[in-house]
C-alpha cells in the first residue's frame, strides 16, 4: 500500500465523483488534503467525513474556468497546510456535444475547464513543488482521448490535449523532480453518471445493467479503482515513473455502447 503520510494533497473537483474517492483515499494514507469544487455544502461534507475519519482535510469552492480562481487554488493550498506536494487536475466538464452541433461557446467552456485550468494549475505549482525538492502532478484523463463517443466531441479533445500537456510537462519538469504522470479513465459509475444517464439522457434504471454487460470485468469502475491509480502515482514508490499515461479499461473499437 502507497503511502503518503505527510504529504499535502490538492485534488480539484472533490467535492463528487471520483475526486472525492481521491480526496478521501489520500486522506485515509496520510496526506493533508485540500478540497475543491463548486458547492460549498458539498465541500463541507467530504471535509467532515475526511475530519470524522481521522485525517486532515479543508475547502475551497473554485470554478475553474476562471484563471484567477485556478491560481488562487493552489496559493489557498500553500497558505492552509504550508506547500503542496501532489496536484491531482480531476475537475471536468463532461457536456454533451457532436461536432455538427457543438456551440463555440460550450467548447471554450469545456477546453477551460479540461485542458488550461490544468495547465495553470501546474505552473502555480512549480515552485511550491520546488520548495520541497518536488512534486507529483496526476492528471484524471479518459480512455475517450483516442476516439470518444460521437456525442463527447469536445470533451474527447480536451483530454487527449490533457495527454500532450502531461507528456509535455513531464519532459520539461523532470530535471527538478516533479512528476507528471495521467490516468484515462473508462466508465465509471458515480452519482453525475447516474444523474446524466437518468436526467440528460432519458434512460431508465437498467441502464447500469446494460451497460455492465458489455464491460470486460462484468462491472463498471469505481472511484476507488481510480484512487488506488492516483496514489501509486502520488507517492513515492512510482518516484521515477514521469510522463505516463495509465489506462483503466480500454475497450476495443466497437465493444461500448452508443448510450
Amino acid at each position: 500500500m502507497a503511502s503518503l503520510k505527510e504529504k499535502i494533497a490538492l485534488v480539484t473537483g472533490s467535492t463528487s465523483g471520483i475526486g472525492k474517492g481521491i480526496a478521501c483515499y489520500f486522506a485515509s494514507l496520510g496526506a493533508r488534503v485540500v478540497i475543491s469544487g463548486r458547492d460549498a455544502v458539498r465541500g463541507a461534507s467530504v471535509v467532515e467525513k475526511i475530519q470524522q475519519a481521522g485525517g486532515e482535510a479543508d475547502f475551497m469552492v473554485a470554478e475553474l474556468s476562471e484563471v484567477d480562481q485556478c491560481q488562487r487554488l493552489i496559493g489557498f493550498a500553500a497558505e492552509r497546510f504550508g506547500g503542496l506536494d501532489v496536484l491531482v487536475n480531476n475537475a471536468g466538464n463532461t457536456s454533451r456535444g457532436h461536432i455538427e452541433s457543438t456551440p463555440p461557446e460550450l467548447w471554450d467552456l469545456i477546453m477551460a475547464v479540461n485542458l488550461r485550468a490544468p495547465f495553470i494549475c501546474i505552473q502555480e505549482a512549480i515552485p511550491l513543488f520546488k520548495a520541497r525538492g518536488g512534486g507529483s502532478v496526476v492528471n484524471i484523463g479518459s480512455v475517450n482521448a483516442y476516439i470518444g463517443e460521437p456525442k463527447l466531441a469536445a470533451y474527447s479533445v480536451s483530454k487527449g490535449g490533457l495527454m500532450t500537456l502531461t507528456k509535455n510537462a513531464a519532459s520539461a519538469l523532470r530535471r527538478d523532480r516533479i512528476r507528471v504522470n495521467q490516468i484515462n479513465v473508462g466508465w465509471t459509475l458515480t452519482e453525475g453518471e447516474e444523474r446524466v444517464k437518468r436526467e440528460e439522457e432519458g434512460l431508465g434504471p437498467e441502464w447500469v445493467q446494460e451497460a455492465i454487460a458489455t464491460r470486460p470485468f462484468g462491472r463498471l469502475l469505481s472511484p476507488q479503482d481510480i484512487a488506488y491509480a492516483a496514489a501509486y502515482f502520488a507517492s513515492d514508490e512510482s518516484e521515477c515513473v514521469t510522463g505516463t499515461v495509465m489506462d483503466l479499461e480500454q475497450n476495443p473499437v466497437g465493444a461500448r455502447r452508443n448510450w
